[in-house]
């Protein structure tokens, strides 16, 4: 599992000139199940993806495809764990 942490490099304004076309990127990628969850940082200063992927190199690949990252808008940070505990609910994390 990694975690990807953007860190945005750029004015708001325009992280949000490109936001719909991230957005829809993050669409896909929840479709094909390369991604489960997603959020903005508090404050604002860029986003958080939790990515089930089991292989760096690949998800390497699929985030090279993120508007953000086409575009030099954010940095990425990519970390990865082994979820060992979880809550009944997310018991599918497990590895």
């Amino acid at each position: 599992m990694f975690i990807i942490e953007l860190t945005y490099k750029v004015s708001l304004d325009k992280v949000d000139a490109f936001l719909e076309e991230h957005i829809k990127y993050l669409n896909t990628q929840y479709k094909t199940g390369n991604f489960i969850a997603s959020g903005r940082k508090v404050p604002r200063n860029g986003g958080i993806i939790l990515s089930k992927n089991s292989n760096k190199e690949d998800l390497l690949k699929i985030l090279n495809d993120d508007p953000f990252k086409k575009y030099d808008i954010a940095d990425y940070k990519v970390t990865e764990f082994i979820p060992t505990k979880t809550s009944k609910e997310l018991n599918f994390l497990k590895e």
